[in-house]
């Protein structure tokens, strides 16, 4: 063979050598950043993070009553305590008609209204963060024309339920006049509709003012809220079983709600008529379906100023804010999406710390996250399969006094790695 042959080929093959280098470092890089980034919650026993499983069992026994009384086909409770998933349990059936299939710990729910703190307000804030949206601006410099009596709502009172827009809106009239699904005719019908009362002058809980941030989302971001909210929250931290319009894999470990008149069960499609009928699934007062896992890695992050493994999705003084009620509304309760002493706050129960905010869901979800003593108890039911009727209300209490009355340790909420002084 010719030298200049043999120099060609040993070229080729050393050119060929390093493409396949970096093809396997490229998928080495690949495989350890999916790794990092879709890692769960490390389990411990409760005793490892100052909890008496012991104690634990009365939230058991609650939810068993519960489920006993048919007030709930089912259950999954998740207790989250210094980063670690302390106790994961299933109760019950996830559904019972028209046949029995048995709950289990992954199970994904419709969470109806804890999509707005999860998904929307989160969204919001990460604009914030960015300089893109500011609290006190008008509603109408992101949404050109909405309608406001003599004062102007503002991204704050949409947020904290201040604004004065009414509870709800009739889907059924709305279908009618603008068809389904159609945000844009939707969001019209909620530039125009009648205010209750002026902002700030009340609180009143509205599933409209979140989908109206909804939109002030989307025109600033450019992006559906689907989209804003998988890329910058649960992309970032592995949230592999949450979205809105669950297909795939999501799809199959999804609980069903209610019977609809047509005798279609809801499975994978949000309750919420607003958000089914009128906004196509992707609503930012419902919509979104998760898992206990999941919902778990995300109030570990908010407990740890919002970072978790590198992972960050807010910033430590966004995370306090989210969970302080502005100065100009404290009689009201509302945080920047959650709930302290609102009259909707029963679900935090009688024992846990002063700063506890939660929220729940109209399906029979609920999360409860206490700062001071680290802990958060996310409770995830279908109380609305399969015909609408049952109650959580007081399950919530119990279940939250019996996690709180199983704290043997405190430890205080940490701050990117250092402990905030209360």
């Amino acid at each position: 063979m010719h030298k200049d042959q043999k120099k060609y080929i040993f070229a080729k093959q050393k050119m060929f050598l390093n493409m396949n280098k970096t093809l396997l470092l490229l998928a080495i890089f690949i495989c350890i950043s999916l790794v990092n980034t879709a890692q769960p919650l490390p389990k411990a026993i409760p005793e490892d993070v100052g909890l008496d499983s012991h104690k634990l069992k009365y939230a058991d026994i609650a939810i068993k009553l519960s489920i006993d009384k048919k007030e709930i086909p089912g259950a999954v409770l998740a207790v989250v305590r210094n980063g670690k998933m302390a106790y994961l349990k299933a109760f019950g059936n996830k559904q019972v008609y028209p046949t029995v299939v048995p709950m289990d710990v992954n199970t994904v729910f419709d969470l109806a209204s804890c999509t707005k703190p999860l998904a929307t307000a989160i969204s919001a804030m990460i604009l914030t963060e960015r300089g893109l949206l500011r609290l006190q601006d008008n509603v109408n410099m992101y949404i050109p024309g909405f309608t406001y009596m003599t004062k102007e709502i503002r991204i704050l009172n949409l947020m904290t339920h201040t604004s004065g827009l009414p509870s709800y809106a009739p889907e059924t009239t709305l279908k009618k006049r603008y068809g389904s699904p159609n945000p844009t005719g939707f969001m019209q019908y909620i530039d125009s509709c009648k205010r209750d009362f002026e902002p700030g002058f009340k609180m009143q809980y509205s599933c409209l003012n979140f989908i109206t941030l909804q939109h002030v989302i989307e025109n600033v971001s450019g992006e559906s809220l689907r989209d804003f909210a998988k890329e910058n929250i649960f992309d970032v931290l592995g949230m592999t079983h949450t979205d809105f319009n669950p297909t795939g894999e999501i799809l199959t470990y999804c609980a069903p709600t209610s019977k609809l008149n047509n005798g279609n069960i809801l499975t994978g499609i949000v309750h919420d008529p607003l958000a089914r009928v009128l906004n196509g699934g992707i609503s930012g007062n419902a919509g979104l379906f998760s898992d206990a896992n999941d919902i778990g890695i995300l109030v570990a992050t908010l407990q740890n100023g919002g970072e978790r493994n590198g992972k960050k999705i807010l910033g430590p003084l966004t995370v306090k804010a989210m969970r302080t009620v502005p100065d100009s509304l404290k009689t009201f309760g509302r945080t920047l999406g959650w709930d302290m002493t609102s009259p909707y706050s029963s679900c935090k129960g009688d024992l846990l710390g002063p700063n506890t905010y939660c929220h729940t869901g109209y399906t029979g979800t609920s999360i409860v996250i206490d700062p001071d003593n680290d802990i958060s108890i996310i409770l995830l039911t279908n109380r609305v399969h399969p015909f609408d009727k049952g109650s959580v209300v007081k399950l919530r209490a119990l279940v939250s006094n019996a996690v709180a009355g199983s704290i043997i340790k405190q430890f205080a909420m940490k701050q990117n790695s250092n402990t905030e002084q209360k």
